[in-house]
């Protein structure tokens, strides 16, 4: 590979197309494990890692197997997970950092039809990850080949132990060639798992990352489950922070996204990102010291080594990818026994990853809703009184008295007066209906029987979807139990299905611009006929 074919990824050499995935995935550079691993595994080592769910590791085997793949001829690596869900997890990450060099990756798993599974693997994959039962029927049934791989991965080792797979493990060891590359992956090392790398590795390198803990007990931690983010913020600015904003995006781009959209409804905010040269950023850094700038944005590498006390808020505007950026994030804040506030803004696809780092961080972050236009008119009212009177003193108003005059001949004086102070404030956004009131209206009417919503969903039989494929997707999605589910009627063309009221909102976001069976779905309150 070429030098022109390479770029660095923190202080890795990588493949080009990699980094520009990792760069299209919010990654700006490698975490601890990553950093110790890739390099080891790019020049063919085994390996041990002793690193939790959570740390970046799907990473840290991945960009190493995609740089390596040159053959595109049967499976060259093999992934053992112990669940489906981690299967699916890994799939996902491993097929966002192949995307741009054409490596493509598939879960086999129980639960999931088989036949569906061999279509797959007869058109063609590189990298199979798979739960060690269903990989075990493929093997006896012939539906899959193991004699090309070069790679094999061992994720979450111990908890594959605990399940009692390692017969398992062992038999489909039996259908690999002995000249491969093996890594595993475990949070603790008991002596199976090390008997286990002794008969099947050949002089591994031990890679050990440790967890970090959560010491800030003065931040007050929240979380938004929101649609839009910038009217997020905006509400958050408006109704109830006061002092200096610290507010972290994945990559540069959503930091001048953001920039742009706070600078142009009248906030002054800076970004900070690597693109950003010595002098910029200190002037950056002078203008937030200062206070003539309140809001910083910034990405988790730009941020590194700023030295600011007066921290009063850290917003996550993405939410970290892994638990360590959440405590570098948040410990912004609340320094030197100050109280800080962090926020963190999700979808509902992103739930899980708020858990985990609630599981891993030890801590606790509690559920809240975004301010309402009511709070923000009433943090406002000082303002806007005091900015009113200003122009009645400077009695510069005299051509919008006949406009004035005209509206008083059909509404109250205080109406008038509301509906003029709120158009400006607001501006256009004063002129659509609100649109939780909308959808709340919608999801009134239609039609789902007591306590539930009924959507309509624009695929049907014609997509040969089944009801397993709506329950599956919806219950994965929206991270909704399964059997919370109501009737579900599919037609030729169109479905509809009934979920409880309480998690009508959480489903309609997780399933936006979603896809079902690889068809992109739009989904929506159903309308009931009149």
């Amino acid at each position: 590979m070429t030098e022109t074919q390479q770029e660095y990824f923190g202080e890795l050499l990588l493949d080009k197309k990699i980094v520009s995935a990792l760069h299209h995935m919010g990654f700006e550079e490698p975490s601890p494990i990553q950093a110790a691993t890739i390099p080891l595994a790019l020049a063919g080592e085994d390996i041990i890692g002793q690193a939790q769910t959570g740390t970046g590791k799907t990473a840290a085997f991945g960009i190493p197997i995609v740089q390596n793949i040159t053959d595109r001829r049967g499976v060259q690596a093999l992934v053992l997970t112990p669940t489906r869900e981690l299967a699916i997890q890994v799939a996902e990450e491993i097929s966002k950092i192949g995307r741009t060099a054409h490596v493509r990756a598939l879960p086999v798993y129980g639960g999931q039809p088989i036949e569906r599974q061999i279509k797959a693997l007869k058109s063609g994959v590189e990298i199979v990850i798979g739960t060690p039962g269903r990989l075990i029927d493929h093997l006896n049934r012939r539906t899959i080949k193991l004699d090309k791989v070069r790679f094999l991965v061992l994720d979450e080792a111990d908890e594959m132990l605990d399940m009692g797979f390692v017969d398992d493990i062992e038999a489909i060891m039996d259908y690999l060639p002995p000249e491969r590359q093996t890594m595993l992956f475990s949070a603790t090392m008991p002596r199976p798992i090390l008997s286990l790398s002794k008969r099947y590795m050949k002089a591994p390198k031990t890679v050990a990352i440790t967890k970090e803990e959560l010491t800030v007990p003065n931040i007050q931690q929240y979380y938004f489950e929101v649609k839009d983010k910038v009217e997020g913020v905006c509400r958050l600015l408006d109704a109830e922070i006061e002092g200096k904003v610290l507010i972290f995006c994945r990559t540069k781009k959503g930091v001048d996204d953001l920039n742009i959209a706070l600078s142009s409804r009248g906030y002054l905010v800076e970004g900070l990102h690597g693109d950003l040269s010595q002098n910029q950023r200190d002037r950056v850094m002078k203008k937030f010291r200062e206070g003539s700038c309140e809001v910083l944005i910034a990405t988790d590498v730009a941020a590194r080594g700023l030295d600011i006390d007066n921290i009063s808020h850290v917003i996550n505007y993405d939410i970290p990818q892994d638990p360590e950026s959440y405590v570098h994030r948040i410990g912004r804040t609340g320094r030197y026994g100050a109280e800080g506030v962090a926020m963190t803004f999700i979808t509902a696809r992103e739930f899980r990853q708020l858990k985990l780092i609630e599981r891993i961080a030890c801590t606790h972050i509690k559920r809240r809703q975004l301010p309402t236009a009511d709070n923000v008119i009433e943090r406002q009212r000082e303002q806007i009184l005091s900015k009113v009177r200003t122009v009645l003193e400077l009695n510069s108003f005299a051509p919008y008295v006949p406009i004035a005059e005209d509206l008083l001949e059909d509404y109250e004086a205080a109406e008038a007066l509301a509906a003029a102070l709120k158009l400006g404030q607001e501006g256009p956004k004063a002129l659509e209906a609100p649109a939780e009131e909308k959808l709340r209206e919608d999801l009134q009417n239609t039609g789902g029987r007591p306590g539930m919503v009924r959507l309509f969903v624009n695929i049907g039989r014609s997509q040969k979807i089944t009801v397993r494929d709506i329950i599956n997707s919806i219950a994965i999605e929206a991270d909704i139990p399964a059997r919370d589910i109501g009737q579900i009627s599919i037609y030729d063309r169109f479905t509809f299905v009934e979920v409880p009221e309480a998690a009508a909102e959480k489903v309609l976001a997780a399933m936006d611009r979603n896809t079902i069976k690889g068809y992109r779905v739009n989904i929506e309150p159903a309308k009931l006929r009149r």
